[in-house]
This record gives C-alpha cells, structure tokens and sequence, in this order.
C-alpha cells in the first residue's frame, strides 16, 4: 500500500493588534467603504513592533501543531518554513525557530514563493514524507507585513490589503486508505514577475544605480541600498492590482480543476475549498465559476487581511477548529501570488 502524508497536528496564532479600516483611514486618505468595496476586509492583525517577530509568531503556532500531533518539538526531524517577511535578509527563518523552540540539529528549509509559499512548502515535505525520508515534518507559513509597509495615501492600494499571522502543520505518514495528500500542482510563470515585487534591498540594485549620470562609476563594491532609494520609496513593496486579479482569477480556477482531475473527481465532491486569502472578490469569483455553495468555501481574509505564506494555514486551521472539516473530508487548497507562481493541494482529511 502506498504511503501518503497526512496532516497529524494544526495550529495558528495572530497577534492581539486590531487595526479596522477606519483606524487606517487616519494614516491615510481611504475609507472603511474603499477598502471593502476592493478587496473585502474589514481588519487585520499587526504584529508588535518590537517583541514579534516572523518567527516568534511561527513558533506560536508550531506549539499549538505539534501538541495536537501528539509529539514533541524533539520529535520534529525535519522543518520547511515559507515566508516573505523574514527575520533577517540572512539566514532564513527555519534555524531561528529550530533554536527558538530547542529543537534537534535537524534540516532546516526556507521557501520563497510567497503566497503560494505553504502549499510549496506542503508539495515538499510531502514528497519527503513519502519517500521515508523523515517522519515527523513542520510546515510553517508565517508574516510579518506591518514593519515593511508604507501607511501614507501613495501605498494604500498595498497597506490597506496586508496583515500579519503564522500557521503550522505537522505532516506525518498514514498508510490509511484513501487518507492523506492526494496529490500538490505547483507552477509559476515569471513573465510578469515585477506586476508584484519588492526591488529592493536586492543584487539589483545596480541596475538603478547605472541609471543614475552623477553616481561615481565603480567597477567593485557599492551599496546595497542607497539613501535616494530609501527617500524616494524604492523600498517598498509594489503591485499592479489589476495585473494581478486578472491573472489570479484564471490561474486559480484552473490550478484548482487540475487537482480535482489529476484524482478523477469534480467540483461538486469538493467538501471544503480553502484559497489563499489574496481579495475576497478572487475567491468570490472563483466560488462562481467552480458553482460552489457559501458552505463550501472558507473565507477569514475579511478579519485578518492577506497573511501571504500564511493565510492558507491560519484558513484551514479556523475551519478545523469550527468543525467545518471532518475526517474524510476533501479539502482543496489553492493559492496564487508574486512570481507568478500558484498551486494547489487535494487532500483526504
């Protein structure tokens, strides 16, 4: 019989600071109205500034999964963390949460796929799962937006959107028939990747630099992120919304359908979809087109904003915990995101 990965433990955290539409509206010229109209949500958790980090609050979650699993943090022997926001440019975030949490001198790995980071992530320590390979995987999506974001009128169509939050799973194997991750679809097309990105800090900073006639010409050296950078925003993250809605809303659909037929099944056997929460009008729409019931679908996106690696987790963690997922249940999750890249999970609860 083969083996399969199954989701053993789950759990989330979100910081306790709430900030509605309204309390951005004091930042910014927006309106509680705008920002539903747009995308849906009405508030969203901000880390604390100073005492939260992307991998504290990766930690908070990965307690809760792991307790749930039955096992122990010494138990883990292997760690896939998806992030965007991490702690430092340097080293990534899955050795800072394997000493936070005094874990074994195990593998640690980071992936940067962004809001398609989880499912990624999943794909991976799945495919370790079922090789043997390790026993007892930690899968954690984790955010810490709020300190790189902008909160005046030229970035509302960015702040207003984003929040903070992790999530965590524990993989283990089950050779339960028909339990487990039936199958993961991962892709990406890069054609557009600047449509959403952040430039800078980054190796290309001297592609702006060559731009500039009065910069010194260097054939060595240079900064790694200059102060007329800083001044002028270059830092700070950028989106093309309708770039990116129009691609979202035929990637999502379709990563979606390649799922449910790579297993011979059809939308209506869909027990529960779990989307990345990018805009509730994306999920909406893709709701529609897939002719899915309001049950069917779980949204939180208009609490908590977009948590990018980690919407997907915290979603499937909340629906668990509201007991709108049994054991039997299919579940599909999907996500799509800078890069492009998206994906999608049919998983046998």
């Amino acid at each position: 019989m083969m083996q399969r990965s199954k989701i053993a433990g789950i759990g989330y955290y979100v910081p306790k600071n709430v900030y509605t539409n309204t309390d951005l509206s004091r930042f910014m010229e927006t309106s509680d109205e705008w920002i539903q109209e747009r995308t849906g949500i009405k508030e969203r958790r901000f880390a604390d500034r100073l005492e939260e980090t992307t991998t504290t609050m990766g930690v908070e979650a990965a307690k809760i999964a792991i307790e749930r699993a039955g096992i122990t943090a010494q138990d883990v022997d292997f760690i896939v963390f998806a992030t965007l926001s991490p702690d430092y440019y340097f080293p990534g975030c899955g050795v800072l949460l394997q000493r936070e949490m005094k874990m074994r001198e195990i593998g640690a790995l980071d992936i940067r796929n962004q809001c398609s980071g989880f499912i990624y992530a999943l794909s991976v320590a799945d495919q370790f799962i079922k090789t043997g390979m390790y026993k007892n995987i930690l899968v954690v999506g984790s955010e810490k937006h709020s300190f790189a974001m902008d909160f005046e009128t030229r970035s509302r169509n960015v702040s207003v959107i984003f929040g903070d939050g992790a999530g965590a799973v524990v993989l283990q194997p089950t050779q339960k028939e028909g339990q487990g991750i039936l199958s993961t679809h991962l892709h990406s097309d890069g054609a557009d990747a600047e449509s959403l990105a952040m430039f800078y800090p980054g190796s290309n900073a001297n592609k702006w630099l060559k731009d500039k006639p009065d910069y010194p010409d260097q054939e060595l050296g240079g900064l790694f992120l200059t102060r007329e950078q800083l001044e002028g925003g270059a830092a700070l993250p950028y989106m093309d919304g309708p770039a990116v809605f129009k691609k979202a809303v035929v990637k999502f659909p379709e990563v979606i359908k390649e799922a449910l037929a790579a297993n011979g099944k059809e939308s209506t056997d869909i027990d529960l979809l779990v989307p990345h929460q990018a805009n509730l009008r994306i999920s909406q729409y893709v709701q529609q087109l897939l002719g899915l019931p309001d049950s069917k679908v779980f949204n939180n996106i208009q609490k908590y904003g977009n948590t990018t690696a980690a919407s997907v987790p915290i979603a499937l963690c909340e629906a668990w915990e509201e007991g709108k997922i049994k054991e039997g249940d299919l579940i599909c999750l999907a996500a799509f995101g800078s890069g492009f890249t998206w994906a999608s999970a049919l998983i046998k609860w």
